[in-house]
């Protein structure tokens, strides 16, 4: 049986996930790209280098960030959150965007680690994406 989840639902998965597909907009084409996560009640928060998901959503900011939650095949749970998205670029909010990413991803992915070893390499950005509505839908 396929059905809706409620808000509550809905909410209570993006909470619970670590990891959502970003869908954004680049040079016109849908992009969909995999993203660490955290999500505090009103924003996800997420890093990034620079790259085209970076100029996307500068370009582009609204977006989607879509999460999972897939037992087998005929046993899930799908979000999909909607909001715009913005780059934290103020230091002490930028520190507590980062601070709650760190907390749960302690280690740098393989990327940044080569990154982070060259001095010349820019920090990882951060952004947020104010979630303005969710929908769910789920069977099982």
């Amino acid at each position: 049986m396929i059905g809706r989840l409620t808000p509550e639902q809905s909410y209570a998965l993006l909470r619970g996930s670590r990891v959502a597909h970003l869908g954004v907009v680049s040079g016109g084409d849908p992009y969909v790209v995999p993203v660490n996560y955290v999500f505090d009640g009103e924003y996800v928060y997420f890093h990034s280098l620079p790259g085209k998901k970076v100029e996307a959503v500068r370009a582009h900011p609204r977006v989607c960030v879509q999460v999972d939650d897939v037992q087998g095949d005929y046993s899930w749970r799908s979000v999909i959150a909607f909001g715009r998205c913005e780059e934290v670029r103020g230091d002490s909010e930028r520190a507590h965007a980062l601070g709650l990413l760190l907390s749960l991803f302690p280690h740098l992915t393989p990327v940044e680690s080569l990154m982070a070893a060259d001095a010349a390499s820019p920090a990882p950005l951060a952004f947020r994406v104010r979630v303005e509505r969710v929908t769910g839908m789920y069977e099982g």
